[in-house]
């Protein structure tokens, strides 16, 4: 499965822009595992004095992000498991800025922060494996939208690229 196989019906349009940023080269799997390893390579090249750098006032560091990403991730996953397993329940969409200001990534130091993102990425890559083709097609409801399982695979890869890109533009 790759991200040329969704359908508009599947994914609402302000994610296209992370499944527009997943390469078609590799299937939702591969993709899962290689895009985080290459993450983790990329953000361990980055200067430690630039993990707590803030290009502007008010706008996250690094570690901000990093941490970001992994709340989002479980958020996603979380999504995945409940539409792969058929519930029916609509499911809130979270507030990120607020999960930002309280999760005190700051406090953590750069390794614990990647470590932690292998974890949840390695628990991902084992739900989605233990997802059926027909599991990957089911499409739920999250912040008053349709979205399918595999669209929120896709969605974890590109949300992640995004940050990378945005890190090599505004903090490097």
């Amino acid at each position: 499965m790759k991200p040329s196989d969704l359908q508009s019906k599947e994914i609402p349009g302000y994610f296209a822009a992370y499944i527009n940023q997943v390469s078609s080269e590799y299937t939702i799997l591969e993709e899962l595992e290689i895009s985080v390893h290459r993450f983790i390579k990329f953000v361990q090249n980055i200067p430690l004095d630039k993990f707590d750098y803030r290009y502007a006032e008010g706008k996250w560091t690094i570690k901000d992000i990093i941490q970001h990403l992994i709340d989002s991730e479980r958020i996603f996953a979380y999504r995945a498991l409940r539409f792969a397993r058929n519930d029916k329940a609509e499911l809130p969409g979270f507030n990120e800025n607020n999960y930002v200001d309280e999760a005190n990534a700051a406090k953590r130091s750069i390794q614990d922060l990647l470590t932690e993102m292998a974890v949840v990425r390695q628990a991902t890559l084992s739900l989605f494996k233990s997802f059926s083709n027909d599991e990957l097609l089911r499409i739920g409801i999250a912040s008053n939208n349709p979205i399918s399982v595999r669209a929120l695979g896709f969605i974890i890869i590109g949300h992640q690229n995004h940050h990378q890109r945005f890190f090599q533009e505004r903090y490097l």
